[in-house]
């Protein structure tokens, strides 16, 4: 009974349309398929779990602060190193800027091979080899 059920993002609403579609490629690229879509959000389903992009009706600040108390970055699975690889070379052409590349793909220690990516918006995700 371990596990995620699915997770939700708020979006800020300045940002929402650039960043859904910026999360719908890396999404795509990790294997999950959009199941909803509706006006102020969508869904993202893989494995059983989902993960839903929603417009924050409630905003403090229209940039999203992973160093202040919430979600810091959401780690995937992202397949075999040279799958990382490739999606962290994509990246940039989708919106997300690739953090840590003066240590990459080892920013996690020696035995973790891993890419981490910032979109504009300030989300903050890891993409993690399997093997």
């Amino acid at each position: 009974m371990t596990g995620f059920h699915h997770v939700e993002v708020w979006l800020a609403d300045e940002t929402a349309k650039y960043e859904r579609a910026g999360w719908g490629w890396l999404l795509t690229r990790l294997g999950f398929t959009r199941d909803a879509a509706w006006e102020s959000g969508e869904s993202w389903g893989a494995g059983g779990a989902y993960l839903s992009l929603t417009t924050s009706p409630n905003l403090s600040s229209p940039l999203h602060d992973r160093r202040r108390a919430g979600i810091n970055h959401l780690a995937f699975d992202a397949g075999t190193r040279a799958q990382v690889d490739a999606l962290i070379a994509d990246a940039p052409a989708h919106g997300w800027t690739p953090l840590y590349q003066d240590r990459y793909p080892h920013a996690g220690g020696p035995d973790h091979y891993a890419g981490w990516l910032e979109n504009a918006a300030g989300f903050k995700v890891e993409v993690v080899a399997e093997d």
